[in-house]
């Protein structure tokens, strides 16, 4: 009993406690979208180089056929959600309110939408590059919201060894429970990816880290992992950030990934639930990553629910399924209330990113008005990577972005910790993630 006291009792400095409003989602059992007609599947759902498309214009393609290839090894492929026709290739609504080149497809009214695909090679046969080769075919991304094409990982340098590899089901984000029904509904398919993934990492040990706050999750895994096997469930303290790749492993392991350096450099590989799942049902029957699991929730939506949705299924005909959004929604957010993006239309399609469509009334978004900074430090206590956000924000609106970047901006993960936490209102997080994308934009030019 001690070590476990001690145990929960460990966790990373800082963080914040929003109100978790899981309750509304977290019981309910993942249903299945329904085929609609139109699908908008954008190139650059992943990090890296967008997909080149292998189709044209008027071609007949099937559910689960690779519709767009890898242009570089940061990248991956695109596979089409439904059997249907190519009606066009172009610019179209991004959840972010831009234009991306995309690929868009007309469903066949009269198809099964049958997913009939041949399984690749047998991962117990594969060398670790193989494997990675086979793996970038699949066009999994990380699902825990970096979207960093899923193979990229796993392409070690030489020489490194991997000790650990971690199963991230912390879902912090207020609102989102797609991880958590992953967990408990799909427990077979997560242990078999973690079976898959540690044996051609050869990791010595796989964690699972989940919040406390997913008990049935953390009962039915440590009933259904096998005795003798190098897999242990860790319980973790309730705290935003904590599906963090850098917070979890300092929970977890008490171990501090330095600035500059990757987790697998310190022997550690870390991995969201759904990405595991997703890469065993690859393996297992080849079933591409066509359909994203949703979590539809938040005060504006009539039937809150975890949905599994086809890609590019415009988030307009999601919330019709869900009953529709209430007549006072003032804006639906794509992801989490932390770090999502509001969406400029409901036009724009579910991507290989969208764990959350969250719909939120006039008293949510209400801005509270802002007040100068009252150097109160708040922000300071709030951030997990221990930056200064106030400064931060201070020189992000007087333009100074390369004594931005000497104090350590783009160590800046956008966790939304030091907004939450500032009584002055001052919208911290946002004036940073602008002047980010500001100094990218002057790198690239």
């Amino acid at each position: 009993m001690k070590a476990l006291s001690t145990l929960f009792r460990r966790s990373f400095a800082h963080g914040v406690h929003p109100n978790e409003h899981k309750t509304l989602t977290a019981d309910l059992p993942t249903q299945r979208m329904p085929f609609v007609s139109r699908y908008v599947l954008p190139l650059n759902q992943h990090l890296g180089a967008p997909a080149k498309p292998v189709v044209t214009p008027g071609q007949r393609v099937h559910r689960g056929e690779r519709i767009a290839e890898p242009a570089a090894f940061v990248s991956t492929s695109l596979h089409s959600p439904v059997t249907g026709w190519v009606r066009a290739i172009g610019r179209r609504r991004y959840p972010g309110g831009t234009f991306s080149q995309s690929i868009e497809i007309e469903a066949d009214p009269y198809a099964t939408q049958r997913l009939d695909v041949e399984r690749p090679r047998s991962w117990r046969t594969l060398s670790l590059d193989d494997f990675v080769s086979v793996l970038q075919d699949s066009g999994i991304v990380g699902l825990g919201g970096a979207s960093l094409p899923a193979h990229v990982k796993y392409s070690l340098r030489e020489g490194v060894k991997i000790k650990y590899l971690i199963a991230n089901g912390a879902e912090c984000e207020p609102y989102l429970t797609n991880d958590h029904r992953v967990m408990v509904e799909r427990t077979d398919a997560l242990l078999h990816g973690i079976e898959i993934l540690q044996s051609k990492l050869g990791a010595e040990e796989t964690i699972i880290g989940i919040e406390l706050n997913k008990p049935d999750a953390i009962e039915i895994l440590n009933r259904r992992i096998r005795p003798g096997r190098p897999i242990r469930v860790v319980p973790l303290r309730v705290k935003y950030p904590q599906g963090d790749s850098k917070m979890m492993i300092k929970s977890l392991l008490d171990i501090e990934v330095p600035a500059g350096l990757h987790a697998a450099d310190l022997g550690i590989i870390m991995n969201n639930v759904s990405t595991i799942a997703a890469i065993a049902d690859w393996f297992g029957t080849g079933m591409p990553y066509i359909d994203r699991m949703v979590t539809v929730s938040g005060p504006g939506i009539e039937r809150p629910s975890n949905l599994v949705v086809p890609l590019g299924t415009p988030v307009r005909e999601v919330l019709r399924f869900c009953g529709g959004s209430s007549d006072d929604t003032r804006e639906v957010i794509m992801g989490g209330p932390m770090m999502g993006t509001p969406i400029a239309s409901l036009d724009a399609p579910v991507i290989k990113s969208s764990s959350g469509i969250l719909a939120f009334t006039a008293t949510e978004t209400a801005r509270p008005k802002e007040y100068p900074c009252i150097r109160c430090g708040r922000c300071v206590e709030a951030c997990p990577y221990f930056l200064n956000p106030s400064r931060l924000a201070r020189l992000a609106k007087a333009r100074m972005y390369e004594e931005m970047k000497r104090i350590q901006v783009m160590e800046c993960v956008e966790c939304g910790s030091c907004t939450y936490s500032c009584p002055s209102a001052i919208p911290i997080v946002q004036l940073i993630r602008t002047a980010k994308s500001n100094i990218r934009s002057h790198k690239r030019g």
